[in-house]
Formats: C-alpha cells, structure tokens, sequence
C-alpha cells in the first residue's frame, strides 16, 4: 500500500514522459522562431535602407544631354 502512494520521480522525468518532451521542445523551437525573426526585424530597422545614386552616363538618361 505504502508503494502505491510514492510515485516515482521518473513520470517528471523529461526523457521518460515524451509528452512534456515534445510540449517542452515545441515552447523552445517557438520562442527561438520569435526571437531570430525580432533579432533580424530590429537590425533591419535600425540599419535602415541607403539610397545610393550611380554615376549614369548623360547620353543614356531619361532626358538624354547630347554633345
């Protein structure tokens, strides 16, 4: 009778129980999605975007500038 009320600690266990294994590994997978996607969202927008303007011939411009 004394058995029965002593549970193993081995029901807690996370490489016995492979329901809180794989609830435990779906929470990480999940907040390391969320966290490189906020990472590389936030280095977007504080690097921002440059606009450069090429050095483009005269002669092939919109407006063309002929000799």
């Amino acid at each position: 009778m004394s058995q029965d009320l002593n549970q193993p600690e081995a029901s807690k266990d996370i490489n016995s129980n492979w329901v809180t294994s794989s609830r435990f590994l779906f929470y990480v997978s999940v907040f390391a999605i969320l966290s490189l996607v906020l990472g590389n969202c936030t280095k977007i927008f504080s690097s921002g975007f440059v606009k450069t303007t090429p050095d483009v011939q005269t002669s092939s411009q919109y407006k063309p500038e002929y000799k």
